[in-house]
């Protein structure tokens, strides 16, 4: 028996050489994979970004309105809050209680300084120390008129240890603050 080993020979050329077709074939089709999965990521991280950027703008948007609403309601409640109309009674009675306690507080707080001798240092140290005032992570400028970041009492910025106390300054404006 005779082998053909030119005929074994073609034959391995023709098998490396359709291997290596297949194999060139097989690393295009990759690289063309590879690539479109590569411009398909970049193009969702930019619509990512888009999206990200696009809240940023609304949440900016949200506080712009949220001011806009604070002084639309302070202009009204310095222009109506002695008549105010029907459907505004109620929330002008609590800003109207409201300030009243703060007037309340603000002379308890003058009797005692005087009555004790307290500098306004000492009262800002005792204040600092209970976890209000400027270091505070919560603004508590209410008495200014600002509004404070406490005004939801979920949120976590509140300076005062015990949200449910009465002297808290989240708590509801019904309730009065000692």
């Amino acid at each position: 028996m005779s082998i053909d080993f030119e005929s074994l020979k073609d034959k391995a050329v023709v098998a490396a050489q359709t291997g290596v077709t297949k194999a060139k074939e097989f690393t295009e089709s990759g690289i063309a994979k590879a690539k479109e999965l590569a411009d398909t990521g970049v193009a969702r991280a930019k619509e990512l970004t888009e999206i990200g950027k696009l809240k940023v703008n609304n949440s900016a948007e949200q506080e712009a309105i949220r001011k806009a609403y604070s002084e639309l309601g302070k202009l009204y409640y310095a222009e109506r809050a002695s008549a105010p109309e029907p459907a505004y009674a109620d929330i002008c009675q609590r800003i109207t209680d409201a300030m009243a306690r703060i007037s309340y507080n603000n002379e308890r707080i003058a009797d005692i300084k005087a009555a004790g001798q307290i500098s306004d240092e000492e009262a800002d140290a005792a204040e600092a120390e209970a976890g209000c005032g400027e270091d505070a992570p919560c603004c508590c400028e209410t008495q200014s008129g600002e509004s404070c970041c406490c005004e939801d009492k979920d949120e976590p910025s509140c300076c005062c240890e015990d949200k449910d106390a009465p002297s808290c300054c989240c708590q509801d404006e019904d309730k009065p603050q000692e």
